[in-house]
Parts: C-alpha cells; structure tokens; sequence
C-alpha cells in the first residue's frame, strides 16, 4: 500500500476503543491534515511533503476510515474533531494549525468551533458548512449530490446498495470529481478503492450523521452566534456558480478573519495542484 515517503507511522489511541492511523513528520508548528471523500490520508502526500520542511505535520486517517479504528457509531463531527484534538494532544501539541478537505473540512469547522483555543489556524477545502450545504441543494440542481441524499437515508439500503457495487460506486467520484486523472495514479486509486470497500458501513455513519446531528450542532451555533474566532483561508471551486450562492457570504458568515479563494482544478485539489494549496496554507500560518 501507498505510503507518505519519510514520515512515520503511528497507531494513536484518541478515544475509548479508538485509535487513528496516522503519518508523522517534518518538524516546527504543528499541522493537522484531515482528509475527505473518498479518500485516505494519501490524498495529502504532496502538501505533506512540502510542508514538512518547516512543520510538523500530521495526517490521519479519519475514524471510519482506512487504517483507523471504524467503530459502530461515533461519527459526529463533534467527536471526530475531539478525536483530531486527542490525537495532537497525544503527540504532543496543545494548540495546533487544522486543514481539512471535504469530510475532513466538515470536522476541521467543527473543531474550529468547539475548541478555539486549540486551533490557532483552520483552512477548510471545497466544502461549505453542513448547515448551509443542506440549505442550497434545491431543485434539479441537486442531484450532483445525490449520494448525499442515499447516504442520509436509515441504515441498510444505503449499506446494501453502495457494498454491491463498492468500486463503481467509489470510483465514480474519483473520476468525476478530477479535472485531471494523472492526479492520482493507479496505484493509489487502487488504494483508495480498497479503503473504501472494507469501510462501507462507517462511511456511510459518517455521512448519516451529516443529515442529522451536525446539522443540529450548526444550528445551535448558528442560535448561539458562535463564529470562528481564528484565521480562516478556504479554498473552493466555484460551485456557487451552479448552486446559485454566494460562497463568501456563507463562509462569511461564520469567519471574521477570512481568506476565500476560488480555484479552478477539481475537487481534489491537494492532488491536482499541491504546490498552490501549500503555498496558501503557508500563507494562513503566517496571518
């Protein structure tokens, strides 16, 4: 399997029966790698590498997937962000910069709200909040997020449908979703396929929860005027521009220090162009 080349590995134990895999290395102020959808820690491999000469870097697999624990339940991004602050803790590091891609951009806005004094810097990629996600899918519009809607559904069909076809299902994101498939080579989609595939159940926990519980967490921040109290960079393709929203406002809307930057490779953009989204993470740590 695919590894981060020069960073070490590390089963952490960050919650009752839960330990993460995740890759170390590097050394300076500590960052925290989150990945996303459908994807494992690799998906971070070359911002890693490149941050590392100045940082330590620290990238998980999320709970539910790849090499990390997949409990039953669990999979609120209230305790996935509490896993994410365990597991810096564990190695050492009380307050931490934070970068998320997709799910991993939903648990990185939730630790930005639940744990301000822990996270010094919060850089969320192509996502909006849960909130205001559920908000715009309107309309035919919104069947580019179907499978948000079949995973929101009670658990089993969603499990029994997605496990028969795992690497067409899958798959099909990684195809769809990439403006350029040399991104991600053969040998990783492989290993993402295969990831996924043994994860079917707790995937789809996470994105239940998404439709349910994190919503009602937005919320009350929402009621309670909660805001993101650190500096926030957030990185997006112009979906507003097919959804019909403003991307600045709603972000806006939950960050005073904010830098939101529209960019125009695909979804996976840590693998299409590493070298840009380094370089505005290292613009981030430096606000």
């Amino acid at each position: 399997m695919p590894t981060i080349s020069d960073f070490d590995y590390q089963r952490v134990p960050v919650a009752e029966g839960v330990s993460l895999n995740a890759a170390v290395g590097g050394s300076g102020s500590p960052i925290v790698l989150l990945h996303g959808f459908p994807q494992t820690h690799l998906m971070w491999r070359h911002v890693a590498r490149d941050l590392a000469a100045d940082h330590t870097v620290i990238v998980p697999d999320l709970r539910g997937y790849g090499e990390s624990d997949k409990p039953s339940d669990g999979y609120s991004k209230r305790t996935m962000a509490a896993d994410t602050v365990a597991l810096a803790r564990a190695l050492g590091h009380d307050r931490f910069a934070l970068a998320g891609h997709d799910r991993g951009a939903l648990v990185a806005f939730r630790a930005g709200l639940d744990h301000p004094g822990t996270i010094t810097h919060l850089a969320c990629l192509d996502v909006l909040p849960t909130l205001d996600m559920w908000d715009v899918m309107h309309g035919a519009s919104a069947a580019v997020g179907f499978h948000l809607y079949l995973m929101a559904q009670p658990p089993g069909l969603p499990e029994q449908l997605i496990a028969g076809a795992s690497d067409a299902f899958f798959g099909h994101f990684l195809d769809v979703w990439t403006n350029d498939p040399s991104a991600i080579p053969p040998d990783v989609r492989a290993a993402y396929l295969d990831a996924c595939r043994a994860a079917v159940p707790s995937i789809v926990a996470d994105y239940r929860a998404s439709a349910g519980v994190d919503v009602d967490h937005d919320k009350a921040d929402r009621a309670a005027g909660n805001r993101l109290r650190m500096p926030v960079t957030v990185l997006q393709q112009d979906w507003g521009a097919a959804l019909g929203y403003d991307a600045v406002a709603l972000w806006g809307a939950w960050a005073a220090d904010l830098q939101h930057e529209t960019v125009t490779c695909g979804h996976f953009m840590a693998e299409e162009a590493p070298a840009e989204v380094a370089k505005s993470l290292r613009a981030l740590l430096d606000r």
